[in-house]
């Protein structure tokens, strides 16, 4: 089974990475795969208040996680599987797609504000052509019914 990994993040952008996400997977009988990456600064504390600050964003990770698996579940029918990391985001994507032979594309939401795409897909495309696998960047912008139909 083909499998869209989509990058789970406080951006306004990674709704529509999600929403492609699912929709490509319901329509071609792919799966979801849900990544969250704790940056490691995060966490330079006391090694008490480390452990809870991690903790901490777990909880909060598995929270966003749920109203968008639910979704998936009920509008798409597909059950999304999340993945926690720690370290540096793209490594990290990097590390999951390696650790992952199922994963076939990597969905990214593009920001659409003066500042640019955003710094995954500004780092990740600066070397597109050397990736063992493509890319789909989709617009931040772009409504629920363009999404639908493209899909």
């Amino acid at each position: 089974m083909r499998k869209f990994l989509v990058v789970l993040d406080d951006s306004r952008e990674c709704l529509n990475a999600m929403r492609f996400a699912a929709m490509r997977a319901s329509n071609t009988g792919g799966g979801v795969v849900i990544l969250s990456v704790i940056p490691p600064d995060e966490f330079n504390h006391w090694i008490g208040v480390g452990e809870v600050m991690r903790e901490e964003s777990r909880e909060r990770i598995h929270a966003h996680f749920e109203v968008f698996a639910k979704w998936m579940r009920d509008r798409q029918g597909v059950d999304p599987e999340l993945v926690i990391r720690e370290g540096d985001i793209v490594p990290e994507i990097l590390a999951q797609i390696e650790a992952d032979p199922e994963v076939g594309i990597l969905v990214l939401g593009a920001a659409s504000d003066r500042k640019g795409p955003g710094p995954i897909v500004t780092q990740l495309t600066r070397t597109a052509g050397t990736l063992p696998f493509p890319i789909t960047i989709v617009p931040g912008d772009m409504s629920k019914e363009k999404l639908e139909a493209i899909t």
